[in-house]
């Protein structure tokens, strides 16, 4: 993607305009973009995608930014800093964008430090010391520090997408604050750029020194110097009077930290830029102090009757100094009692269950960890808890913190038009008011007609609330506003703070005005004007001009129009529009790091490229859909081939979502109606078809597998059909699967003397490309007393053609294949397939194509080879001989997305094979998008990510269930995986 529009202009040092009004003269923007190119080796990018990609973050807020630009080092960031300074031009320092309050969107140039000034810069075990780029995930850094026994204390739940910068600007804390407290305690020294474009560096200094520095007719620093002497000498009073005394205060800035250590004769500026939210300068490397990682841990979990139980009984808690203190109440229990993920979570609770404390202990023995937990359950069960549950074994410690981190997703996946907005979810008060404020706070949702959950930190009093509201009217935020109000008054009422966690921003800066009263808002500002002479960092937040009602991502001007009708079945409210709106921003489609697992995003892992996550493409696909783009561009070629191309259509992020949205289905909607405006490309068509081709290549092989191996074929094919040269085609063999069933006579065991009957389904790449995993899967059936039974009335699943957004064509193959599949189903058949990706389709997408009691039999009855084994037990009849090798076993990501990839590792693990599942991403390959040219060198980039973990694995031979991770690996290994149903045939005994 380039940047647009783009001349030449005068420099700023010497162009009479540099003083120019950028909110009105948008013709110089070419200008702004030329001039910076030449000012950095990072990346410029002003053009509207770039802009609307980080229009959003995870808050409510939606603001469309100057310009994005990605600094490759401090250097850039002050050239930047200095050149938007000269023009009076705003500019955002900004993380992963998982601000919740609306920090990290405003109008200006902003400064994506996450691709490239990412780095740990050095560490000092002995000293507890480590110094990284702002850029860095928190989940990054703490995996650097796990080999020296050590961590960053704050662990946000985001912490895999969170960068520390982010965590500096804005105070992050998290679960387990009781022990730890802020980052502001752990932040030791700060390099800075200032204002004006001056880098300095902020540590710690006496406040003698801080004095002799001191001069409000110097440079930009001694001013800064100058300001702060004044607040310690002047503002100590009014800092100590209205400041709350809480260990999760995030509000404002902080002044009461600076107070403290001048009281010492020490002072660490570097802790006053922390919670400024980018407002006083910005950050580019931090040194930060260590904690060593607990030896171990225990939990106990405590159930109560209601709510205010569960807060009349924390401040109890406490006295047994736990790690953490976390609450879900009764509205999140009952929710997760009718999700069928949680529901073997949700039923180690004992059935009365209103509200649930999870009480965590940190201790240096497991004898020590299980006094501490048993002393608790004897002190608390039989008082207000009426049960009380342990946890030492990191299974069962697993199981209780899914339960409690199952919050946030059950919130946040509705899809109408009302939403649990975060804007009042983190007021934080003395946690002995907990019962009182949880009550008031009970009375406020009555009055404004409406709920919330109560969840998150009950021990530290900051417990998260969302409120049910529809911002898309008028009446909505009206109430928003006023719940926000009455929401800060509690907080004042009961010595609180207005955010306790997720910062000011858009959300709360006009709070800190009632917080704090009428001077400190003004020391605030007489604060920020000594950073910020021009206010030009972040202007608006902390003690600016922020109204929480405007620049709604929904508000009451928000129209959608997807300018079609869609296609599949949208089962979700309000539908299409419903999933395209799903979205809300966290950015947990943005992991990159090794170790952090799951599947989604695999190309934002690859690219670093934002509009590469789901998050990017979920946003560019509202934007288009609401008008926020042209509308001359909605769904035109250059979106589709900026937004839409590089979604692998893996369907993780259907799992790995806190949300559960669903890109993969609406690339497909969105594809199938651009092929109808735009027509389909003969590859596209040639991939849609196959199966047909499949017929074809079988019938003349071995010639057809020649034809590629013929001198300048491949440069042929990719210059005619865009076939990547580089690439091995699949071998057709001459006698397919349903050729050799029918030659053997069919089953080996009836039907008569069978456990269970199976419609062994004949998918394309099993039949024609690798008949020998569709043996193995009848002889391990066979062996398993299984009757099998290879339909000749059925066509191929319609995957390819469905993956291409031919939606047509695969609503017709569903059709048919339901239409002979079913009544065998009612009669007992089960329907298995070999390729995961083919069976998925059966189970999951002709939902999505097809309605009716026939879809729903055939999908509710069909299975992958391995997940039917598994499911029904049947391996366990099977006599295996002795197996000593041990397998590295990646699975196809439509199986991890519908969970079902786990089935393969527990059948081959009883077999006797010893299995290393590797937690692996997409392999790349993804149906036809490694063969095609223009994505080759994606799919590399997301299969070398794979390539590490096998190298890294242990295992004497990998195996792999899908053809195209099967064509990946063997292209990059010399030779192809088997199917795991290959290494339970080469095992029966």
């Amino acid at each position: 993607m380039g940047t647009r529009n783009q001349t030449a202009d005068g420099d700023p040092a010497t162009d009479s305009r540099a003083n120019y009004d950028y909110r009105n003269d948008t013709t110089d923007r070419p200008g702004l973009v030329t001039d910076l190119e030449a000012r950095v080796s990072g990346d410029v990018r002003f053009d509207e995608y770039s802009k609307q990609l980080y229009a959003t973050d995870a808050s409510a807020y939606e603001v469309t930014p100057i310009g994005v630009v990605y600094p490759t080092s401090t250097d850039d960031v002050a050239s930047v800093m200095t050149y938007c300074a000269a023009r009076k031009i705003p500019v955002l320092p900004r993380g992963g964008g998982t601000s919740l309050a609306g920090q990290a969107v405003n109008e200006a140039v902003v400064l994506d430090f996450s691709r490239y000034m990412d780095r740990m810069v050095d560490v000092d075990p002995e000293a507890r010391l480590a110094r990284a780029q702002s850029g860095i995930t928190l989940g990054e850094l703490d995996r650097t520090l796990e080999p020296h026994g050590l961590k960053f204390a704050p662990d946000p739940s985001t912490a895999d997408r969170s960068a520390l910068g982010g965590a500096i600007g804005n105070n992050t804390t998290g679960a387990h604050s009781l022990l730890y407290g802020k980052t502001d305690a752990y932040v030791e020294e700060i390099e800075a750029v200032l204002a004006d474009g001056s880098v300095v560096t902020f540590g710690e200094l006496s406040v003698e020194e801080l004095r002799e520095k001191a001069d409000p007719d110097a440079d930009l620093e001694a001013g800064i110097y100058h300001e702060v002497v004044r607040v310690i000498d002047e503002e100590a009073e009014a800092v100590d009077e209205r400041y709350p005394s809480l260990k999760r205060n995030v509000s404002g800035y902080n002044l009461d930290v600076l107070v403290d250590e001048a009281r010492e004769g020490t002072v660490n500026l570097a802790r006053l830029l922390v919670g400024s939210e980018g407002t006083l300068a910005i950050v580019t490397e931090a040194t930060v102090s260590l904690e060593p990682i607990p030896e171990t841990k225990a939990l106990g979990l405590l159930t109560y009757h209601s709510l205010i139980d569960a807060m009349d009984d924390v401040a109890a808690i406490l006295d047994h100094e736990p790690a953490a203190v976390e609450v879900l109440d009764g509205v999140l229990v009952e929710l997760a009692r009718g999700l069928e993920e949680f529901k073997d979570v949700i039923g180690i609770l004992p059935d009365e269950t209103d509200t649930f404390l999870l009480v965590e202990f940190y201790a240096d023995s497991d004898e020590e960890r299980r006094e501490r937990v048993e002393a608790l359950l004897a002190d608390r069960v039989g008082d207000l808890a009426f049960d009380g549950l342990e946890a030492y074994d990191p299974a069962t410690q697993k199981s209780f913190w899914k339960m409690r981190k199952a919050s946030t997703p059950i919130l946040l996946s509705r899809t109408g038009d009302e939403k649990h907005i975060a804007f009042i979810e983190d007021i934080a008060i003395p946690p002995e008011h907990l019962t009182a404020y949880t009550a008031d706070f009970q009375q406020i949702f009555e009055d404004h007609d409406t709920f919330g959950s109560f969840y998150a930190h009950a021990g530290p009093g900051c417990m998260h609330v969302r409120p049910l509201i529809n911002t898309k009217t008028a009446e909505g935020v009206e109430t928003m506003v006023s719940i926000s109000d009455a929401a800060t008054d509690l907080a004042v009422k009961y010595g609180g703070s207005v955010s306790g966690e997720h910062g000011d921003g858009r959300a709360r800066t006009q709070w800190n005005h009632k917080l704090y009263g009428d001077h400190l808002w003004n020391v605030f500002r007489d604060l920020k004007s000594a950073f910020d002479p021009d206010w030009l960092l972040n202007p608006g937040s902390v003690c600016g001009d922020f109204d929480m009602s405007e620049n709604l991502r929904f508000g009451p001007e928000y129209d959608f129009e997807a300018g079609f009708d869609p296609t599949l079945n949208w089962e979700n409210e309000n539908g299409f529009q419903g999933m395209v709106e799903l979205c809300h921003g966290c950015g947990g489609c943005r992991t990159s790091q090794e170790g952090a697992g799951g599947v989604m995003c695999p190309t934002y892992r690859a690219s670093r490229e934002e509009i590469t996550s789901t998050r990017g493409r979920a946003n560019m696909l509202r934007q288009a859909m609401s008008g926020d783009l042209p509308e001359e561009e909605h769904l035109d070629v250059e979106f589709m081939h900026e937004v839409l191309d590089l979604c692998v259509g893996c369907k993780g992020c259907a799992k790995d979502c806190p949300s559960e949205v669903d890109m993969a289905k609406m690339k497909v909607e969105v594809e199938n109606e651009y092929q109808q405006r735009h027509g389909s490309s003969l590859r596209t068509k040639l991939f849609a078809n196959i199966d047909r081709l499949s017929v074809l290549g079988s019938a003349f092989a071995p010639v057809s597998n020649w034809a590629s191996k013929v001198p300048g074929s491949r440069l042929l094919m990719e210059k005619t059909v865009g076939i990547a040269r580089e690439r091995s085609l699949p071998e057709f063999h001459r006698e397919s699967m349903v050729d050799w069933f029918e030659a053997r006579g069919g089953s080996r065991v009836s039907r008569a003397e069978a456990d269970r009957s199976v419609l062994l389904f004949p998918d394309t790449y099993t039949n024609y490309n690798s008949p020998k995993a569709g043996k193995a899967a009848v002889r391990v059936l066979e062996a398993a007393n299984v009757h099998v039974r290879v339909p000749d009335d059925v066509t191929g699943s319609g995957r390819p053609a469905h993956s291409k957004g031919l939606l047509g064509k695969s609503r017709e193959q569903a059709r048919e294949n339901v239409r002979a599949l079913a009544p065998e189903v009612r009669d007992g058949w089960d329907v298995v397939v070999v390729e995961p990706s083919d069976a998925v389709m059966l189970q999951s997408d002709y939902l999505d194509l097809l309605s009716g009691s026939d879809v729903e039999t055939v999908a509710a009855n069909a299975y992958g080879v391995m997940e039917y084994l598994d499911t029904h037990r049947l391996d366990e009849a099977i006599e295996f001989g002795a197996v000593s090798e041990s397998l590295t076993y990646h699975g196809h990501c439509h199986q991890k997305a519908t969970k079902k990839d786990h089935h393969a590792v527990g059948v081959l693990r009883r077999a006797g094979y010893a299995v290393d599942p590797l937690d692996s991403s997409c392999c790349g390959m993804a149906g036809t998008f490694g063969y095609e040219a223009e994505h080759y060198s994606m799919s590399q980039a997301i299969g070398n990510m794979l390539f590490e973990q096998i190298a890294e694995s242990d295992g004497d031979s990998v195996t792999a269930p899908g053809a195209s991770c099967q064509t990946q690996i063997g292209d990059h290994e010399g030779e192809k995986p088997p199917h795991p149903v290959e290494k339970l045939a080469a095992a029966l005994a």
